[in-house]
């Protein structure tokens, strides 16, 4: 019975730790996500991502700043690669207690005075995200229209 309880712990460790340091790609993981259906803010959430595209008032470059002051004013948030400067910008999110990492790419165009801005929230491991990933994108929203 021991050596059972020994190797599930040894399990439970070893799965703790591979989901904490497992790489990130940025080249699979920024990239330029599609557009929401619905380009009016409405989240589209599916079993392990969420997307929305909005239009805020000013250059594409001066959204994704703001953008990425309420990222990364977010708990456990790291920028994985991108700039305002450069359109695009991938952030990953890990949960509290086990690290799993969600990734969220916002991108932004002009459109006249404003810039159409996508953002997409997704899982790394398993296949449901519990909505959380809705959950952060309508937290980054409300910071970005207070």
């Amino acid at each position: 019975m021991g050596f059972v309880a020994g190797f599930l712990i040894f399990l439970v460790i070893g799965f703790a730790a591979y989901v904490r340091l497992a790489p990130s790609d940025p080249a699979r993981w920024h990239v330029s996500p599609a557009p929401a259906q619905q380009p009016d803010c409405s989240i589209a959430a599916g079993e392990g991502d969420a997307r929305v595209t909005c239009l805020i008032p000013g250059t594409a470059a001066e959204a994704l700043a703001r953008i990425e002051a309420v990222a990364m004013a977010t708990p456990r948030t790291i920028r994985l690669a991108g700039s305002p400067a450069e359109g695009r910008i991938t952030w990953i999110t890990r949960s509290a207690l086990w690290g799993f990492p969600d990734y969220t790419t916002a991108e932004a165009v002009a459109e006249g005075a404003q810039a159409r801005v996508t953002l997409h929230a997704r899982l790394r491991f398993g296949r449901s995200d519990m909505g959380v990933n809705a959950a952060r994108l309508r937290d980054w929203l409300a910071a970005l229209n207070p």
